[in-house]
This record gives C-alpha cells, sequence and structure tokens, in this order.
C-alpha cells in the first residue's frame, strides 16, 4: 500500500493530463494532491524532471551514431546499475 493512509477515500483529478490524487475526507483532505499519471511528458515538466521520455528517447537516438555520447551513456549506466545495487 505504500504511504497511503488506510481507510480513507480519494478523489481522482485530470488537469492539462495530468492525473492527480488527493484525500476525500477531513484531515487528510487538508494534504497537497499528488500526481499518480497522466501525459509523461506533462508530468515530466510539472514534476521537474531533467529529461522528458521524449528526451530520453532523443538521446538514445543520437547516441546510436556518436561514440561519445554512447561512452557517455554507457558510463551513466554503469553508475546507475552499481547505486541501485547498493541500495
Amino acid at each position: 500500500m505504500g504511504n497511503l493512509i488506510p481507510d480513507q477515500a480519494l478523489i481522482y483529478e485530470r488537469s492539462n493530463g495530468i492525473v492527480y490524487a488527493r484525500y476525500r475526507d477531513p484531515p487528510y483532505n487538508k494534504l497537497e494532491r499528488w500526481i499518480i499519471g497522466g501525459d509523461a511528458d506533462k508530468v515530466a515538466e510539472v514534476s521537474d524532471n531533467l529529461f522528458t521520455h521524449r528526451d530520453w528517447y532523443e538521446i538514445l537516438r543520437l547516441s546510436n551514431s556518436n561514440p561519445t555520447l554512447k561512452k557517455q551513456l554507457d558510463q551513466l549506466l554503469t553508475t546507475y546499475y552499481i547505486l541501485k545495487d547498493d541500495k
């Protein structure tokens, strides 16, 4: 169940292609809503992610023809897997 509060109803809202959830009943309805889904690019924009899915796709596509970028991505993946395994 993660961080959800047990036995509390949620309200789902869609705004500009982004789906949010918030608690329906007091006192939890005072908590801010949170993003649960929607258009990936719009979610990335409002959540301060560095890249959208389209950006990642373009980076990967460009790395096929650019050896320097390919090498950097390989190093990034290696670092990611090392850090992921340490957790």
